[in-house]
């Protein structure tokens, strides 16, 4: 940040701010939307519980929107204040994605959001993937110890957006680094953009986006743990919730049965982790879309 003197210093700042508010406001409606399997204001799970969400949010939110931050250090500081706060990991998914997107958003570079998260992305580095890697090893999230060809427990020797690449077949994740957040922008976006148009914009318009995720692809999380024939069983399972979903005069009227799959998932050790993350890093890039640095 040379050179650009007081004004534009308080600029940088302001926007810091907005970020950092964004990025809450997606975590925290995220949370209070009904989610079959994953953690949510309405149920607990997997150990975890809807508090421990609101702190690692709380916790991350600085780090995520520190405009004098590289990616790698947002990340690698976002997980280290997470794990403080609640000593576990709540938001690996959620901070790798939604690092980029804020440097985007505070990006001088021109063009429209879209276009600058693309040239966040390529600019990523082998010091990126350094904090990155130490990031991962921190929240030791279960069933990833590789990203790419590169185990996380040895020093990179690639690009954070290389071994993103390299993973981008098997990991949803790193398949938003590798395509330019595709899922997020046609998926996500899309289908947030038309809930919000037919609910408004409450919590059942996040509803819909999470099971639209989870309907369209094997959530990469619950593939790990669980293997790829569950993974894709669970897929079928939630697209069927998704159809019935967007066809309901009323979402609540669905609240019993999304509820009852809920249980179900959660009773099965089942978290579609991935998919909830995609989740916030669409509601995050809606926001900060209308935002620029």
């Amino acid at each position: 940040m040379g050179g650009a003197g007081g004004g534009s210093r308080h600029r940088f700042v302001s926007a810091g701010n907005a970020v950092a508010l964004a990025y809450l406001a997606a975590c925290r409606a995220e949370l209070a939307a009904i989610k079959p399997g994953n953690v949510h204001a309405r149920s607990a799970g997997h150990g975890m519980t809807a508090a421990d969400f609101e702190l690692s949010a709380v916790a991350s939110a600085p780090f995520i929107a520190d405009p004098d931050r590289r990616v790698g250090s947002r990340i690698l500081g976002a997980i280290e204040a997470t794990w403080a706060a609640v000593r576990c990991n709540t938001n690996l998914g959620i901070v790798l994605l939604c690092a980029p997107l804020a440097a985007a958003a505070q990006s001088r570079h021109s063009g429209n959001f879209s276009a600058r998260l693309g040239k966040v992305l390529e600019a990523l580095d082998q010091e990126d993937a350094e904090m990155t890697y130490a990031a991962i090893r921190l929240a030791n999230p279960g069933g990833l110890g590789e990203i790419g060809t590169g185990d996380v427990r040895q020093k990179p020797d690639m690009s954070l957006l290389a071994a993103m690449e390299m993973a981008a077949s098997r990991d949803r994740i790193a398949r938003q680094y590798a395509s330019g957040y595709a899922d997020v922008f046609e998926v996500g976006l899309a289908n947030f953009s038309a809930a919000r148009t037919r609910l408004g914009d409450g919590e059942w318009a996040v509803t819909q986006v999470y099971l639209e995720f989870l309907g369209r692809f094997p959530d990469s999380h619950v593939a790990r743990k669980h293997g790829n024939a569950t993974a894709e069983r669970v897929r079928t399972e939630a697209k069927s919730y998704a159809a019935r979903f967007r066809r309901a005069a009323d979402p609540k009227d669905m609240i019993e049965d999304l509820l009852a799959y809920d249980a179900a998932l959660k009773g099965a050790g089942i978290n579609p982790g991935t998919s909830a993350d995609l989740t916030v890093a669409s509601l995050f890039a809606a926001a900060l879309d209308h935002l620029r640095a």
